[in-house]
Formats: structure tokens, C-alpha cells, sequence
């Protein structure tokens, strides 16, 4: 069974790591996008349930929130067949699939290693990955696998709905989340 993982509003999201990126002139950095809620969805373009689900659910989710207040951003995570993955391929793929979200692509450290630095940073067991990242930057949900879109439009919803307060007490600014207790935050 697939796990999902919540997180408390303390998890600040790993940085992305990028060797370049498709349908968007300039890089993208999770700071950069501070204020937004951002639907980060991990893909490779031979995988069958991204082909499926995974990238349709995204391209649902980038036309039907406001772009104001929803990210979407894809990354393609190539941990496996590299040869027939490279960045001209994803071209061909993101313009017969006529995708519009911005695309990164993960980086690698060097040759030897066999899983990129974003796949790696987040702990992502495979793709599809679906992560959800608050106004503020925090790491909320991590889904591996399918996610419904009844639950993930409730998930967007709810991080739509969660006020930030900015003090000038620390360098990040405190949350103030409805949806806390004791034992943490939940979507």
C-alpha cells in the first residue's frame, strides 16, 4: 500500500535542484514563490502512472486554480532508461502532450549517482511523486503514487485557506495554522 506523509509546519521544503528548466524563460525557486501554494509533481515521461494520472491530474490542477495562488511545477526525476530521458525527448513529450506548467529538470551531482538531488532530497521512493508546499514554504503533504483528486483539491483548499503572520521576531516567518494541535499540522 502507498504511504502518505504529512507533515508538521515546521518542515521547510528542500530547495529544488535544476539543470534547466521547460515552459518558463527564468529558473524557479521555492522562495521565489513564498505567498503560493505550490503543487510540486514528479514525473518520468516512460512511467506509466504519470502518463495516466499523475501529469493529467497536474494539468488539471494548473487550469483550474488561480495562478496567483497556486504553482504547479513539474519535475522530471529520471532515475532510470537515462539514454532515452534527456532534456530533447522532455521537449517533444511537454509540446505532444501540450503541457503549460513550468517543467525542472533534476539534477544530478555527477555521473556515479542514481538518483538525481531533488529526488534525493526529498526522499521520494519513485514517481509519480505529489508534494504540497504552503504559503510559507513548508513540506505539507508527500504522496507517492495516486492521489484522488477529490482529496487533493480538499488538501489545495485547505493550505488555500491557512493565513501566514509575519513577525519580526525570527527570519522565518511563524505560521498561524487552523489546522494545529499537539501533535502537529495537518492538511
Amino acid at each position: 500500500m502507498l504511504e502518505t506523509k504529512t507533515y508538521s509546519s515546521e518542515d521547510l521544503a528542500p530547495e529544488l535542484q535544476t539543470s534547466s528548466w521547460l515552459n518558463t524563460t527564468q529558473s524557479i525557486t521555492l522562495a521565489s514563490l513564498r505567498g503560493k501554494v505550490v503543487v510540486l509533481h514528479s514525473f518520468q515521461m516512460l512511467c506509466p502512472g504519470c502518463v495516466q494520472v499523475g501529469i493529467p491530474q497536474a494539468q488539471k490542477v494548473f487550469e483550474e486554480f488561480d495562478p496567483e495562488k497556486v504553482a504547479v511545477i513539474g519535475l522530471h526525476t529520471v532515475f532510470e532508461h537515462h539514454s532515452v530521458m534527456g532534456r530533447d525527448a522532455l521537449e517533444v513529450f511537454v509540446h505532444e502532450y501540450r503541457l503549460r506548467f513550468p517543467i525542472g529538470i533534476d539534477k544530478y551531482g555527477d555521473q556515479q549517482q542514481r538518483l538525481p538531488l531533488t529526488m534525493q532530497a526529498y526522499n521520494m521512493q519513485g514517481t509519480p511523486t505529489l508534494i504540497l508546499i504552503d504559503k510559507s514554504g513548508r513540506l505539507r503533504l508527500h504522496k507517492f503514487g495516486h492521489i484522488s483528486d477529490l482529496i487533493l483539491g480538499v488538501s489545495i483548499g485547505t493550505l488555500l485557506s491557512e493565513t501566514i503572520s509575519h513577525t519580526e521576531t525570527s527570519k522565518d516567518s511563524d505560521i498561524k495554522n487552523t489546522n494545529c494541535d499537539e501533535n502537529g499540522c495537518s492538511v
